[in-house]
């Protein structure tokens, strides 16, 4: 009898030590759309990209997603809805997939050169680090932050 009981506090001692390695994270992301039938596509993307729950709200068009982060992250559950045709924080869905879209869910799309690519973002937080402080866009270059006149 006593070693049962010791052999079930070291079962229940693993089974918690477990549960508390899982990462549950909880994020809000903003997605395009317009009506119910988004919400569920939303939802359901995020869900097939491992969200443990997704709550995409229609009048805010915030996502808030729970996941457990060993697992799956805000990437790939933005990348699995910009697939269905909805245009996220850090996505752009491709032109085919907003296409295929009910018309009812068809959004105002930010044109491509409003919205900067991830490649973009990443070469303005360089240039406006320290190093780059000061530097000015080559001729036939993208300006940055940096070559803006202050």
């Amino acid at each position: 009898m006593k070693t049962f009981k010791i052999f079930s506090i070291i079962a229940l001692c693993i089974a918690f030590s477990t549960a508390s390695f899982a990462q549950s994270k909880t994020d809000t992301i903003p997605v395009s759309g317009n009506c119910g039938m988004c919400k569920n596509n939303i939802e359901k993307a995020a869900k097939k990209a491992g969200a443990a729950s997704a709550d995409w709200d229609t009048e805010s068009k915030i996502l808030t997603v729970k996941y457990n982060s060993s697992s799956t992250n805000a990437a790939k559950i933005q990348q699995s809805i910009a697939a269905v045709g909805y245009d996220t924080r850090d996505f752009k869905a491709a032109d085919e997939a907003y296409d295929k879209l009910h018309a009812c869910c068809k959004y105002d799309r930010v044109k491509k050169e409003e919205q900067p690519s991830a490649a973009a973002k990443k070469e303005k937080a360089d240039c406006c680090s320290k190093e780059g402080e000061g530097k000015v866009a080559k001729e036939g270059e993208a300006k940055s932050c940096c070559s803006e006149a202050h």
